[in-house]
């Protein structure tokens, strides 16, 4: 029996977080996660409980059910063709995310992806140990959950969470760290939070999610 890939949403925007900040991408947003069910009467007892974002379901745009990898390549690559003009030398770009993306992702996708000309990220928890042949690897350790992902081009750290603090994570083998300011009521004073802290840490850089202060989808 083959397997089907459940897609909350898919479409086409500008990274908004991170060393990729700015890039255009296909944002692939994979329904599911293991840290928290997406509902809201589960959310007190989740491990990640901050979460912002819809992963429930099917029902977003550009969501369904996909029953090949080469159909949701296909997909991925249609989303990528209907925003972006011929004349663009620029690789395309698709950032796997969601929930958490790593339940879903695997080979047979990620060479489908390759295969429809796409450079792949992964934005993961960190909880699942990420398959070969990804592009670009962004972790974001969540609370006590454990973390099997170790290494990667991206540490990004939604802070201040209690039991994940950055000196926790600060000798693993990532390219870049960043702080992304925990949001909610007291965003004002996290973020103030992460700057005091990059700036007595430099290895750790600011990130702030420039789509929510832009308007960006």
């Amino acid at each position: 029996m083959s397997k089907i890939y459940s897609v909350k949403e898919m479409y086409f925007t500008l990274q908004g977080e991170g060393a990729q900040t700015g890039r255009a991408a296909v944002f692939l947003r994979f329904a599911g996660c293991n840290l928290w069910s997406g509902l809201e009467r589960d959310r007190a007892d989740a491990i990640c409980n901050f979460c912002d974002t819809d992963f429930v379901g099917t029902d977003g745009d550009g969501g369904g059910k996909f029953d090949t990898p080469r159909a949701l390549a296909t997909a991925v690559g249609k989303c990528w063709a209907r925003e972006v003009q011929s004349e663009t030398g620029a690789r395309p770009y698709v950032i796997c995310t969601g929930g958490e993306p790593l339940l879903q992702l695997d080979a047979p996708l990620i060479e489908a992806l390759h295969q429809a000309g796409f450079e792949i990220g992964v934005e993961t928890n960190g909880t699942i140990k990420a398959p070969a042949g990804l592009d670009w690897i962004c972790v974001s350790p969540k609370a006590t959950a454990p973390l099997k992902q170790k290494t990667g081009d991206e540490l990004k750290l939604v802070y201040p969470q209690e039991t994940a603090r950055p000196e926790q994570f600060a000798n693993l083998a990532f390219r870049h760290f960043f702080l992304q300011p925990l949001d909610g009521p007291e965003i004002s004073r996290h973020t103030s939070a992460a700057i005091d802290y990059c700036r007595a840490h430099p290895r750790w850089r600011l990130s702030l999610q420039t789509h929510k202060l832009t308007g960006i989808p």
